[in-house]
């Protein structure tokens, strides 16, 4: 289920801040619990809101390159982590999980869940750990 969106880039160099580094995303949190990220996009699909069900193979947007992107070529950041209430939590929200291994698998149709690493970190650092330093 679509948990967060935010359609509009409001990121300027002018007055960076972290929370709206990823310009235009869309968060989920899929059935195992587990909240998946993907900013920097260009575009989310009409029809995509907060609370909308998606299934695999869903389109929810366009790549892009926006937020601190800008002048990049078009990516998608894409995050795993542990839901939060507290949206300012950017770090988090973000992505805790390296995806490589996940995405990698997804790529090829297999079906792992990140689930318990998520929640083996969760447990480690607490539901709201320190910003990590750069």
């Amino acid at each position: 289920m679509i948990d967060e969106i935010r359609k509009k880039d409001t990121y300027t160099y002018k007055n960076p801040t972290p929370i709206t580094k990823g310009g235009i995303f869309i968060s989920m949190i899929g059935d195992d619990g587990v909240r998946y990220y993907a900013s920097h996009l260009n575009k989310i699909v009409e029809g995509i809101e907060i609370g909308t069900r998606v299934e695999v193979g869903t389109l929810l947007g366009y790549v892009g390159n926006s937020g601190d992107a800008a002048g990049t070529a078009p990516h998608i950041h894409f995050g795993i982590s542990w839901p939060t209430e507290e949206r300012d939590i950017w770090w988090v929200r973000r992505g805790v999980v390296f995806p490589w291994r996940y995405l990698d698998k997804w790529k090829v149709g297999g079906d792992r869940s990140p689930a318990s690493e998520v929640k083996a970190l969760l447990e480690k650092s607490g539901a709201i750990p320190p910003i990590p330093k750069k």
